[in-house]
Order: C-alpha cells, then sequence, then structure tokens
C-alpha cells in the first residue's frame, strides 16, 4: 500500500462559496501510522544525531539515554562525539525502532536523521 505521507500531514483546503461569502474548510486526515507496520519491519536503519550548539551536555545525555535505554556513560561518549565531530551515531535496528528512537530524541528539538 503507497500512503501519500505529505497530504496526510499537510491536508489540502477546500474553498466553498457560500452565499457570496467564501470560506476555506481544512479537512484533518486519519494518519494511520501503526496500521501498516509489516513494511517497516526487516528494514535495517540507523539514527544519527547532529550538534547544534543549543543544548548543553546533560540535556543531550538525558535524551540519548532515554531513546536508545543506554546507560548514562554510554550516553555521555555518544555526547562527546556529536561535539566533537559534529554528529554521532545513536541507534542501529528496524526502522520502526529508529524512527521510535528518532521521536524521542526531537521531543527536546535535537536534530536527527534516520538513515536507510
Amino acid at each position: 500500500m503507497i500512503v501519500d505521507l505529505a497530504t496526510q500531514l499537510w491536508p489540502r483546503t477546500s474553498t466553498r462559496f457560500d452565499t457570496g461569502r467564501m470560506s476555506t474548510v481544512e479537512t484533518l486526515p486519519e494518519i494511520d501510522f501503526f496500521g501498516e507496520t509489516d513494511t517497516l519491519l526487516g528494514v535495517l536503519s540507523r539514527v544519527v544525531l547532529y550538534n547544534d550548539h543549543h543544548h548543553s551536555f546533560d540535556e543531550v545525555i538525558h535524551q540519548v539515554s532515554k531513546a536508545t535505554g543506554c546507560s548514562r556513560d554510554e550516553a555521555e561518549g555518544i555526547a562527546w562525539e556529536v561535539h566533537t565531530r559534529g554528529h554521532a551515531l545513536v541507534f542501529e535496528g528496524e526502522l520502526i525502532d529508529c524512527l521510535s528512537v528518532s521521536s524521542v530524541l526531537e521531543e527536546i528539538a535535537l536534530n536527527t536523521q534516520v538513515m536507510t
């Protein structure tokens, strides 16, 4: 099943003309992300975290640990790699898991990229 994600996230608007007045009606679509996860299984991917100069080390360490379940020491190592190299590999696994990790990192507006 092919889904036009852009249309689901940014719905089209329709214009109505009612008794000489123009009004714009926006319809919000239903997004069923978890209904079609079988296409996301088995696809190996990775999450890369980028340096942004806006978050403290403690914020990054906490969020990486929260997103991946790694220890504070491992998260601190990732934070230092991001700081010194500008980016670091945070997680590798199936695409659905990478999307989940990325979404937790982005809760505090960290810059991530999911690569397949």
